[in-house]
């Protein structure tokens, strides 16, 4: 099983669940060394103390903070072990909102929950009931030296958990969200709707992979085999000139969607030439 991230109980009211979190997701990504171009290795980190004059190892460290231009408050971990809030062990569910409500801007990182054996109903009762009530949970939890509010909500029969940014950690850019010159037509904007219907589709996330990575491996093997990669082929964009024009042009560029054919009952029309060969029969 993959490695336990935190231990502890979600509490909710008086009910008390003991879980695991379990990482949901990470990123993929093809990792380079330094390699010395003479050699052809790779070079070797060491920690260098520069008032020693030496290399230090590992166990010779200990944590320290700045708090003034190299000045340092030495923190030991038993320090920090002791002024560890009541999250460390417990994830009090504090209130219940709306997903939708929650901008996807404060997503960080996700997790699983998973019930430990003695606290698999509790963990089936909380999961089905804020499936059925449309709910998610807001509760804390710290891990790592810091403390997290977090969204939880019923997935796949499941708890999953997203860390969330604090308000002083999203980013304020003046620019964003201020009104942009231009008069949008209604013909335009009607056309613009247009080609976003010609483009939606359900959400199917296996259709959709990593082509950088995926160049960079086949990039690799050729060189490997000697053999010359080919170059990527870039899209010619040029500024749009006529907005009507382009976006006409876009909807003509796609594939018209195929309406499902219902099938159809034979009407009255239909069935009378039956009812007419049973009475020529009879005659």
């Amino acid at each position: 099983m993959a490695a336990t991230v935190w231990q502890g109980y979600l509490s909710f009211g008086l009910i008390s669940v003991p879980i695991r979190l379990f990482t949901a997701a990470r990123p993929k990504k093809v990792s380079f060394r330094q390699i010395v171009k003479e050699t052809g290795r790779p070079v070797k980190q060491q920690l260098f103390s520069p008032e020693l004059n030496r290399v230090v190892k590992r166990d010779e460290l200990t944590k320290g903070y700045e708090y003034v231009k190299d000045e340092y408050i030495v923190v030991e971990d038993a320090e920090l072990k002791k002024i560890q809030p009541p999250s460390g062990q417990t994830m009090e569910i504090l209130e219940f909102v709306k997903l939708a409500d929650v901008d996807p801007l404060y997503f960080e990182s996700s997790y699983y929950a998973l019930p430990d054996e003695a606290g698999q109903k509790a963990y089936t009762l909380l999961t089905q009931a804020m499936e059925k009530a449309g709910y998610a949970a807001i509760a804390k939890v710290s891990m790592r030296q810091r403390e997290y509010t977090v969204i939880i909500r019923s997935r796949g029969n499941g708890l999953t958990l997203h860390t969330m940014y604090y308000p002083d950690e999203v980013r304020e850019l003046p620019e964003y969200g201020k009104a942009v010159s231009g008069d949008v037509k209604p013909a335009e904007e009607q056309l613009a709707q247009q080609l976003i219907e010609s483009l939606a589709t359900d959400f199917q996330p296996g259709k959709y992979e990593d082509t950088y990575r995926k160049q960079v491996v086949q990039m690799i093997d050729a060189k490997r085999e000697g053999r010359e990669s080919e170059a990527a082929s870039a899209p010619r964009l040029a500024p749009v000139i006529d907005l009507m024009e382009a976006l006409q042009q876009s909807l003509a560029d796609r594939p018209k969607k195929k309406v499902p054919q219902r099938a159809t009952e034979p009407g009255p029309a239909a069935k009378r030439p039956r009812g007419r060969k049973k009475a020529a029969e009879a005659s």
